[in-house]
């Protein structure tokens, strides 16, 4: 492994000098190109907990997230590391399996060690995440999740959930089945679902029942395989894609088709969701955009420079063989 004293020999320079290097510190511009060259070459890494020990600043971010298995929890990740590195900063990531107590207590863990600002990737925000967020006195940031007097990056899933409604309703379908999950969860539980709702009951024809479910893929199959058998729906909104995919197993176990017996879209744009036949109709969600806003926002609030305290950005629909005009429906 190579250290600071194997660095000032090959650059024939004292540690001193390398240390204030790696610390940003001043050196001549002759030196600092030598150990440029020497520290790519040697792929020398600075071991940054080590350096926490001396300095008030790590170099650290916490990332807290709810689950491992989302694709969009990892592509988000996968862009706030890449932005993190690219910015001198190692990620700690810590998961919470859904659990808000385990979000509440990884603030402080992550706090105690030592970090210089929190990613939050929030299921919902309760008075516990706030006293937790005031009393850690480093910079929290949420991310999916609105909430006043925070700082935040969220999606419009008020609009998402518009879009999708409307489509619905554009194609002339007026019998839905709505898989939601529970108002509970800020973002997708109480805007996205307004939007889907406020677009679908603009007709006074509409008939619509909502099955309330969560994030799980199994808990939503398993609803589906009791709801479809009874349903006249001709269209199933879904409040994620991944609800959509356990609705199309379920529609597929009992041998209705997609989309002949039933238009089904999701919500978040999944890559599987391209992949899968019939191909998902889907609100795309701009993640690497987000783990990248989230880096410099999060570096703004260390450095102390003003920053945007609630960011949202906007979605796209994304029209795929899952759905059909109701019209060329030849079942229902």
């Amino acid at each position: 492994m190579v250290t600071i004293k194997d660095i000032a020999q090959q650059a024939g320079v004292a540690k001193s000098t390398v240390s204030r290097y790696l610390n940003g510190g001043s050196v001549s511009k002759k030196t600092k190109a030598k150990l440029d060259v020497i520290v790519k070459e040697t792929g020398y890494a600075p071991n940054t907990f080590a350096q926490s020990l001396k300095a008030k600043k790590t170099n650290m971010i916490g990332t807290i997230i709810p689950r491992l298995d989302s694709f969009a929890t990892n592509a988000i990740l996968a862009s706030i590391d890449e932005e993190l590195r690219n910015k001198q900063y190692q990620l700690i990531i810590t998961n919470t399996n859904q659990s808000v107590e385990r979000e509440v207590e990884n603030i402080y863990t992550l706090a105690k060690q030592k970090v210089d600002g929190i990613i939050l990737l929030a299921t919902i925000v309760t008075p516990a995440h706030r006293k937790a967020i005031a009393e850690v006195e480093i910079p929290v940031l949420l991310l999916g999740q609105s909430a006043e007097g925070l700082h935040t990056i969220v999606h419009q899933e008020y609009e998402a959930g518009l879009k999708m409604g409307s489509y619905a309703t554009d194609l002339g379908h007026n019998n839905f089945l709505v898989f939601m999950v529970s108002k509970e969860d800020h973002a997708v539980g109480k805007l996205r679902s307004k939007g889907v709702m406020d677009a679908l009951q603009k007709s006074t024809s509409t008939s619509i029942e909502i099955i309330e479910t969560n994030f799980s893929f199994s808990k939503a199959y398993e609803k589906a395989m009791n709801v479809l058998p009874k349903t006249s729906a001709t269209y199933i909104l879904c409040a994620t894609d991944n609800i959509a995919l356990a609705v199309m197993k379920a529609a597929h176990t009992l041998g209705l088709s997609i989309p002949n017996d039933l238009s089904l879209p999701g919500f978040g744009g999944y890559e599987v969701t391209s992949i899968v036949t019939p191909s998902i109709t889907t609100v795309e969600y701009p993640y690497k955009k987000l783990g990248t806003l989230s880096v410099a926002n999060m570096i703004g609030l260390i450095e102390g420079r003003k920053t945007i305290d609630n960011l949202e950005l906007p979605n796209k629909l994304i029209k795929r063989e899952s759905t059909m005009p109701v019209e060329k429906n030849t079942s229902k």
